[in-house]
């Protein structure tokens, strides 16, 4: 029976993700696995926060609402590691704005299913004028946040400051379901890479956080190019049933 079941679950893993989504999520474990074993993170913690991670990108690449539910988690999780570097921009920005955010587009990635498929968020397509308010509120906030981080002392604070600013206009699209929202995280994993590479500079242990972020750039790559695809095909199923 328990054989049977585990069957059951492996077949539908199968039949959800494609073979070059498991060879990635497999791949990025590993990678992340190895850079914990090697440099030791910052205990479990880290190495717990990047598998988190690491399965929230895959499944939200899938438009699924779960890679929210766990970018809940992971937020939570990197927040705590931000702070114990004194990175307080990155522990602020993800526990004050990506944790809610994700909290928001979690609702609504459930409220917006692609033709009842509760696995499937309908994608989105932003207006030049809704382009424009969100460029006006990442500067506003962004803005805020250099002058708190300055008053804070935090490390770092230039790459801080361009990771608020990304990270903003990252969770902004992801609440409006825009493909565009992985490409956001991508631009933020370079600006993290940067600077968790100088926190690897100073202790050792960090670089494995860095080596998480290289690992999780690829999958918002990735991610990008299958919403992209995503929006384009619901589209066409769109106007094939408005014809029908």
């Amino acid at each position: 029976m328990r054989f049977g079941c585990f069957l059951f679950l492996e077949e539908g893993v199968k039949r959800y993700f494609s073979l070059f989504e498991v060879v990635l999520w497999g791949i990025s474990v590993l990678l992340v696995t190895l850079a914990f074993v090697r440099f030791g993170g910052n205990g479990w913690l880290s190495y717990m926060a990047s598998l988190i991670g690491v399965t929230s990108l895959v499944l939200s690449a899938k438009g699924n609402p779960a890679g929210q539910a766990l970018m809940i988690v992971f937020s939570l999780l990197y927040g705590i590691l931000s702070w114990s570097f004194s990175y307080y921009g990155e522990m602020m920005t993800y526990l004050g704005m990506t944790l809610p955010m994700a909290v928001l587009s979690l609702i609504q990635w459930v409220r917006h299913p692609f033709r009842g498929k509760r696995d499937q968020v309908a994608a989105e397509s932003l207006k030049a004028k809704e382009v424009a308010f969100m460029l006006f509120l990442s500067a506003v906030v962004t803005t805020g946040f250099f002058f708190l981080l300055r008053a804070l002392g935090n490390a770092c604070l230039p790459l801080s400051t361009l990771s608020v600013a990304t990270s903003f206009a990252a969770a902004y699209l992801t609440f409006r379901r825009s493909p565009y929202f992985a490409l956001a995280y991508a631009l933020n994993d370079l600006v993290l890479i940067l600077l968790w590479a100088a926190a690897s500079a100073e202790q050792s242990r960090y670089m494995s956080v860095t080596v998480c972020f290289c690992v999780f750039f690829v999958n918002d790559l990735y991610g990008f190019y299958r919403w992209l695809k995503r929006r384009k095909k619901q589209s066409e199923e769109e106007k094939e049933g408005k014809e029908m």
